[in-house]
C-alpha cells in the first residue's frame, strides 16, 4: 500500500507534499528518468528551477507519468539575472516545462545581478567581474523591489503561491517591516542538515508563519555524515539507510525535505517514512558536536551579505 505522505499548510491555505525530489545539478536525461521514478514511487513534489537548466526535462516526465498535473506539486525558482522581471521568469519556466501553472515560485537567491555583459537572451549564465566576482546588481535594486513584483503573479493564475530561497532572518526581515505590509513569503527553500541546523531561522519562519523547506538535506553526497558510526548503525536498527535516517530526522522536526538523487533505489529508499524515538533522534542532532558545522552550499556573493 503506498505511503501517505505528510503534508504542510502553508499561509495561503495550500498543502505542501513534505518529502519532494531535488533536482539540483543532474542532467537532462537523469532529471527525465529521476522525475519519473520519483513519481511512480509515490512522490508529488518535484522541486526544480530555472538555473537548474531541467525545467523541461521535469516537464516531460510529469507528461509520461500518467498522474493528473493537479496531484501533483511543482516548484521552480527566479534566475538572478531576472530580479527586475519575474514575471517574464515565470513565463520562461512556464513554457519550458510545459504546463500552464506551477504551484510554487521563489526567488532563488536574494541577490540580483546584472545583464548588460551577458550574451543576448543568456539568462542562465553568471556575470562576472574583471575579479571574477558575480556582477551583482545593487546601485537601484534590492529583493524587496523584486518580491513586491513577486507578489501580483499569483493573480495571474500562472503560480499558486510564492516564496523566497536562501533568505536569513535579516533578508526576512527586510520583507516583513517595509513597512508596505507586502504578503509574506509562504515558504523559505535553505540548507538544512544536522551540520547546519538553521534553528533561530527555523524558529523565525515558524513564528512568521513561513513553511521551512530543506534542500541538501544529507549535506552532500560525500557528506561525511553518511558514515558516521552512529547513522550507520541507527539505519541497522530502522532497516534503512543512512539517507532516510537524516531526511525523516527533518521531517519530525516540522518542515519539508528536498532530498536529491538519480539512482532508483535511492529514490525509493529515500521516500520511506521512519519515526525516530527521541533518543535517536537527539543523537542525530547532537552529530554536529562531533562533526562541526558545515555549510555545503556556499557561493561567493560577494559583497552582499547572504548568511549573516
Amino acid at each position: 500500500m503506498a505511503q501517505t505522505v505528510p503534508t504542510l499548510q502553508l499561509n495561503t491555505g495550500a498543502l505542501l507534499p513534505a518529502i519532494g525530489l531535488g533536482t539540483w545539478k543532474s542532467s537532462e536525461d537523469d532529471t527525465y528518468n529521476a522525475v519519473k521514478s520519483a513519481i511512480a514511487a509515490g512522490y508529488r513534489h518535484i522541486d526544480t528551477a530555472a538555473n537548474y537548466r531541467n525545467e523541461s526535462a521535469v516537464g516531460r516526465a510529469i507528461r509520461d507519468s500518467g498522474i493528473p498535473r493537479e496531484d501533483l506539486w511543482i516548484t521552480t525558482k527566479l534566475v538572478s539575472t531576472q530580479h527586475r522581471n519575474p514575471k517574464e521568469g515565470l513565463e520562461g519556466s512556464l513554457k519550458r516545462l510545459g504546463l500552464d501553472y506551477v504551484d510554487l515560485y521563489l526567488i532563488h537567491w536574494p541577490v540580483a545581478l546584472k545583464t548588460d555583459k551577458l550574451a543576448s537572451g543568456d539568462l542562465f549564465s553568471i556575470p562576472l567581474l574583471p575579479n571574477g566576482r558575480r556582477d551583482i546588481d545593487v546601485e537601484d535594486w534590492d529583493f524587496v523591489k523584486t518580491w513586491r513584483l513577486m507578489q501580483e503573479l499569483p493573480k495571474t493564475g500562472k503560480c499558486r503561491n510564492i516564496g523566497v530561497s536562501n533568505f536569513s532572518i535579516n533578508n526576512l526581515k527586510k520583507i516583513l517591516e517595509s513597512g508596505e505590509k507586502l504578503t509574506v513569503p509562504a515558504v523559505n527553500q535553505i540548507e538544512v542538515h544536522p551540520q547546519l541546523p538553521q534553528t533561530e531561522l527555523i524558529d523565525f519562519c515558524k513564528d512568521h508563519g513561513i513553511v521551512v523547506e530543506a534542500y541538501s538535506p544529507l549535506g552532500s553526497s560525500d557528506s561525511a555524515m553518511l558514515t558516521h558510526p552512529v547513522l550507520v548503525n541507527l539505519a541497522k536498527k530502522y532497516d534503512a539507510q543512512p539517507a532516510n535516517v537524516l531526511i525523516n530526522w527533518g521531517l519530525s522536526r516540522g518542515y519539508c525535505v528536498l532530498p536529491k538523487s538519480i539512482n532508483d533505489m535511492r529514490i525509493k529508499s529515500n521516500f520511506r517514512q521512519i519515526t525516530l524515538s527521541d533518543e535517536d533522534f537527539q543523537a542525530v542532532t547532537h552529530l554536529i558536536d562531533e562533526l562541526g558545522a558545515k555549510r555545503y552550499v556556499q557561493p561567493d556573493w560577494r559583497p552582499w551579505p547572504i548568511f549573516e
